[in-house]
């Protein structure tokens, strides 16, 4: 077998992608409106990856409903300034990503970012087919918010939708919601230490990776 896994699932902010040339902007923005003092740049690590409206609340200090309407108001913003605007890929995981999926190993993502934008990153840097899903927050659910866990969940069940066997399955991810958001399913976690973390974040992960090479020679050790 290529693999000891039968499937990989893949945060995508910190993990994939960095985004963090549109986000402080966007919050600034956001909180501005608010007539709140915005997040500062040596903060904005604490931002990324967990559930925006997550965030919102617990860093921000907003009401449930203040925090509602802020979601909706940096989504907008991110449409206005386009999905894929300000997004760089970390080097070497498309190559990874290519590798995964040559090898016949099915891939999907899990992140916690809405699914319109996760779509237009993969597409925009011609990664889409390497994945058979793709699952991420619902952006038109009105009051509804997932969790790492949920967006997890909806992915195995996609997978298993689409004839992929999830028996064994592994998450790459970088924070502590994605071990946390795993461990609900019994899946073990490779943590990538090149995102946003903090390192006790990576405490309960069964391995802990610095670069893209080490990355594939776990996820397919005959590479």
């Amino acid at each position: 077998m290529p693999s000891p896994y039968s499937c990989v699932l893949w945060d995508v902010d910190g993990t994939i992608a960095d985004a963090s040339a549109g986000i402080l902007p966007r919050l600034v923005e956001v909180f501005d409106a608010f007539g709140r003092p915005a997040p500062t740049a040596d903060e904005l690590s604490f931002w990324i990856g967990p559930p925006m409206y997550e965030s919102f609340r617990e860093r921000g200090g907003m009401s449930p409903e203040d925090a509602e309407r802020a979601v909706t108001m940096y989504r907008d913003l991110a449409a206005r300034d386009g999905y894929a605007a300000s997004v760089r890929i970390y080097d070497g995981i498309p190559e990874v990503l290519r590798a995964v999926s040559d090898a016949g190993v099915p891939q999907a993502t899990a992140s916690s970012k809405p699914e319109n934008q996760v779509l237009a990153i993969l597409e925009h840097y011609g990664l889409r087919d390497d994945f058979v899903v793709v699952a991420g927050a619902r952006p038109d659910v009105p009051g509804q918010h997932d969790s790492k866990a949920a967006v997890i969940g909806r992915a195995l069940v996609r997978l298993t939708e689409a004839g992929v066997d999830v028996s064994r399955p592994v998450l790459v991810g970088d924070r502590h919601h994605d071990v946390d958001g795993a461990a609900q399913y019994g899946i073990p976690v490779i943590f990538v230490d090149w995102g946003f973390s903090e390192p006790s974040e990576a405490r309960g992960a069964v391995a802990e990776v610095g670069t893209a090479a080490e990355l594939q020679r776990i996820l397919l050790p005959g590479s």
